[in-house]
């Protein structure tokens, strides 16, 4: 992997990156409700999703203090408020406080799963490399990476609602490379959305590895855009030995 053999620092993407290692949070949800029987069909969830996503983008449900835990339970209330009122569950609200917490506590379980895999990964880059984290979230990442035993492995974070500028905008991208301080050549961007990291990532210059996996759907693929294409995180050490 010679494009890869100057390379100076990593920018790490979070959320379907290290929280879930290439899996869409739509898809993990689902797979909850799915899991608890929830009784409504996935594009009733999906609307749900897309619903809350944007709630969560327009208003301050989440404080800073909020861990991911708090973050996964407002999700979760504000999709199945909404399916209640779309008429896609029964209005009973303990039911949903139910549903809620029970797919919220499930998706809390997964990621702690799966941060035995990506965390371990972080943290022996973090002693070879400078590390930043670059992410669309609410203003809480730090408290997140706290909670999960990351936040010392990163030398900066760039966050979407703190900065003002949100993904696919590549100005952000700019932004993480400004703050890892070497040329955009030598820093490495990881991440598992196509449009959101890869593609805004290569318009700064930055040479990319795309995590590639359960994704949203609907997105025009170019494979020939990433220089490297995996599909588990534990990989991504080998690619920089």
């Amino acid at each position: 992997m010679n494009m890869l053999k100057d390379i100076k620092g990593v920018i790490f993407d979070y959320g379907g990156t290290i929280d879930t290692n290439s899996r869409h949070w739509a898809e993990v949800l689902w797979s909850k409700y799915a899991e608890y029987h929830v009784p409504v069909d996935k594009e009733s969830f999906r609307e749900a999703y897309v619903f809350a996503e944007r709630a969560l983008a327009k208003y301050p449900f989440v404080r800073p203090q909020h861990n991911f835990h708090d973050v996964l339970s407002i999700k979760t209330k504000l999709q199945v408020e909404y399916l209640a009122e779309q008429g896609k569950l029964p209005m009973d609200e303990r039911m949903l406080q139910t549903y809620a917490k029970q797919v919220a506590d499930g998706c809390y379980e997964y990621v702690l799963d799966v941060l035995k895999v990506t965390r371990p990964v972080v943290e022996a880059l973090s002693k070879k490399y400078k590390l930043v984290l670059v992410s669309n979230f609410y203003g809480n990442i730090q408290t997140i990476l706290k909670d999960f035993g990351l936040y010392t492995f990163f030398d900066d974070i760039i966050e979407s609602s703190v900065v003002g500028v949100r993904k696919p905008d590549p100005a952000i991208y700019r932004l993480g490379v400004e703050a890892m301080g070497y040329e955009a050549c030598k820093v490495l961007v990881v991440g598992d959305s196509f449009s959101k990291d890869v593609v805004p990532a290569k318009q700064v210059g930055c040479p990319v590895v795309w995590l590639k996996g359960e994704g949203w759907g609907g997105e025009v693929i170019d494979e020939s855009l990433p220089d490297v294409i995996i599909t588990d995180l534990a990989g991504l050490p080998a690619l920089l030995s």
